[in-house]
């Protein structure tokens, strides 16, 4: 493997990694070349960025570490409650993991565009009632 050069330090010296809004942006560009219907359907959902999982959501879904968990829908799916949600009831939420999604893009050849689509339309899915078996039936379809 060859050495870096000065020339490569001073290249990659003033870059940084993505941050918590840039992770943000290329969500809602992704949310905005869903196909419809479920562009449209998909409006209600909102979108948050954070660093990690919760301590709370490692221990309920039995994590080893906070890097396993790239994304998660919060709520209630369509399938289960209807479209229109009962009084009280939180939004749905989908959450992406910033670290996790950048660790997951420095061991891979995929596009940080690209894994923050899979993950945010895979998180959509839960809201639409897809089983992770389902949108893993889907992703082996259009590869």
């Amino acid at each position: 493997m060859a050495e870096p050069s000065e020339g490569d330090a001073k290249l990659w010296g003033p870059l940084s990694a993505p941050s918590l809004d840039d992770i943000e942006a290329l969500a809602v560009e992704a949310l905005e070349a869903l196909p419809e219907p479920f562009r449209s359907m998909s409006r209600g959902v909102e979108c948050r960025v954070a660093e990690f999982p919760t301590e709370d959501i490692c221990k309920d879904m039995d994590l080893e570490s906070p890097f396993e968990l790239m994304g998660l829908f919060e709520g209630i799916g369509m399938t289960d409650d209807g479209v229109v949600p009962h009084t009280g009831q939180m939004p749905n939420r989908v959450w992406l993991y910033r670290r996790p999604i950048l660790d997951y893009w420095a061991e891979h050849t995929d596009t940080l565009g690209e894994i923050v689509t899979h993950v945010l339309v895979h998180e959509i899915g839960h809201h639409f009632g897809l089983s992770d078996d389902d949108m893993y039936a889907i992703d082996d379809g259009l590869r």
